[in-house]
């Protein structure tokens, strides 16, 4: 037992020590200040840095294990009063910079990556399914392998009954269909839980029509899920 343990302890350490490590460049191409944000999946510890604050035209550079699972996303109009830290969109929760294992709260544009997963193949997409807050676009690193990009500002064409509006009345974010209304057809869930019963809906396809690359509801794989071989660093632009 002794021996198995020791053996746990070594892979453990081998996996997180960075020595077969991908580098995420986060970039923020947005005329104001943002907070991206990490949450690593599939019950594994989460990365040294889950959050981090980045200035106008300022990037950062973000290692991860060679087979991490997980999820990016960048928090806006945040602000720091009585020693709590709290964000208008695609806030964390956390009370701080750092989400700590906690997720976005919706909506908010998420990049999503499993890497070193099946043939040896990264594989990622950007989602909207929980809802749009920022463009943002993931670049694979001096490979061949195709970028995903969400271009399209949602918030300029988002419903009135998906918006969210700051202080001064303009819209910050637009929820997903399934958020706002909670109803199974937009949901996929129920009786609409199969990818037959669960078409594109008036809603998601306002999403899609903005970022054609991009998740726009549950089952919409086909056009959305990007692969590039195992190795290959990556670039991620919010407002691309």
């Amino acid at each position: 037992m002794e021996t198995q343990a020791l053996l746990c302890l070594t892979l453990a350490f081998l996996f997180f020590s960075g020595a077969h490590s991908v580098t995420f460049t986060i970039k923020n191409n947005c005329p104001y200040t943002i907070w991206p944000g990490t949450l690593t999946g599939a019950g594994i510890p989460q990365l040294t840095v889950t959050g981090i604050e980045l200035a106008s035209g300022t990037s950062s550079a973000i290692d991860v294990p060679a087979n991490w699972s997980g999820r990016m996303w960048a928090r806006t109009l945040c602000s720091n009063a009585n020693g709590k830290f709290t964000c208008g969109t695609a806030d964390c929760a956390s009370g701080q910079v750092a989400c700590n294992g906690a997720g976005a709260v919706p909506p908010a544009s998420l990049v999503e990556f499993t890497l070193g997963g099946s043939g040896g193949q990264d594989f990622y997409d950007v989602s909207l399914v929980d809802g749009f807050n920022l463009p943002v676009s993931i670049t694979p690193q001096g490979t061949g392998c195709q970028s995903s990009s969400c271009p399209g500002n949602v918030n300029q064409v988002c419903p009135p009954d998906l918006a969210v509006k700051g202080s001064d009345g303009s819209v910050i974010a637009c929820k997903s269909a399934c958020e706002a209304l909670s109803q199974p057809q937009y949901c996929c869930t129920g009786d609409f839980g199969t990818p037959d019963k669960c078409p594109p809906t008036q809603y998601s396809k306002i999403f899609k029509d903005q970022c054609p690359q991009a998740y726009s509801y549950a089952y919409d794989d086909k056009t959305s899920t990007f692969t590039c071989p195992t190795g290959a660093n990556y670039l991620v632009t919010f407002c691309p």
